[in-house]
């Protein structure tokens, strides 16, 4: 699948949303929509790389930066860091794979902190048992209202929520720290007693030891992750996607098209 960006508009000028909404033959109420918030906006998707390519060029003539990104490719060439344990020396980020890899980053060598939250949703058929009241039951006893024990099958669906971090470095592959995937004895001492607690506090640090990396965390809620990935991605599939496309905006100085 090839995904069209929107990204980098200077100002959301009636002229701009009328063009916009022309390019994408969408009404330009529906432009406005996709625009709250600055981008990037996830505008179109197609099979077909042709397609993708000429919407593309046709919303860049309106002055607005686009992106392509064909989600196959992406997802084949994988290539991030995903922690198992860290430790946060006095100048440099250690860290360390479930595999074993390592790596060690300079913590001025990091340009760019990402939060956002995965929503795993899990379902399970389970037998509830109630008690009903027996017609029957209750003629047969003379007029005493009695009740008789009734079982059938509900879906339950438990949804539990995944704080994530990507740390971006330079030409490095992203580095993924998961609340629920990692080990935090590398705080030592100052090791908290919840990963929620580890989490925040792992957050924190990153951004005291790195002031001049940007920081993002609309990712962090589903309106936020709504508006990039736009109304046909779901963003419970779609959160690396969105992790992608930010991180390219975010660490992307030009205004022309950017295809990839």
């Amino acid at each position: 699948m090839h995904v069209v960006i929107i990204h980098k508009w200077q100002e959301e000028t009636p002229e701009l949303v009328q063009s916009l909404a022309a390019s994408l033959g969408i009404m330009p109420y529906e432009m406005r929509q996709r625009m709250i918030g600055g981008g990037p906006a996830v505008v179109a998707c197609f099979a077909d790389l042709q397609q993708a390519r000429s919407l593309a060029v046709k919303v860049t003539q309106s002055g607005v930066a686009t992106l392509l990104i064909d989600t196959d490719a992406l997802r084949r060439a994988a290539g991030r860091f995903v922690v198992r344990r860290f430790e946060l020396k006095e100048r440099s980020l250690c860290v360390e794979a479930g595999d074993g890899q390592r790596a060690e980053i300079a913590y001025g060598n990091i340009d760019l902190l990402l939060c956002g939250t995965r929503i795993l949703g899990q379902s399970e058929t389970v037998t509830v048992t109630e008690r009903k009241f027996s017609l029957g039951k209750t003629i047969l006893s003379g007029g005493i209202p009695l009740t008789k024990k009734v079982e059938r099958q509900e879906e339950v669906t438990t949804v539990e929520r995944e704080n994530i971090l990507c740390l971006y470095a330079g030409e490095q592959p992203p580095v993924v720290f998961s609340q629920s995937g990692m080990v935090y004895d590398g705080f030592g001492a100052a090791m908290k007693l919840t990963r929620e607690l580890n989490f925040t506090f792992l957050k924190s640090e990153l951004r005291r030891l790195c002031p001049t990396a940007g920081f993002d965390d609309r990712l962090s809620n589903r309106r936020g992750q709504v508006r990039l990935l736009g109304p046909t991605l779901n963003p419970e599939t779609n959160l690396d996607l969105a992790f992608e496309i930010l991180a390219r905006n975010l660490r992307s100085p030009q205004s022309t098209p950017d295809f990839f």
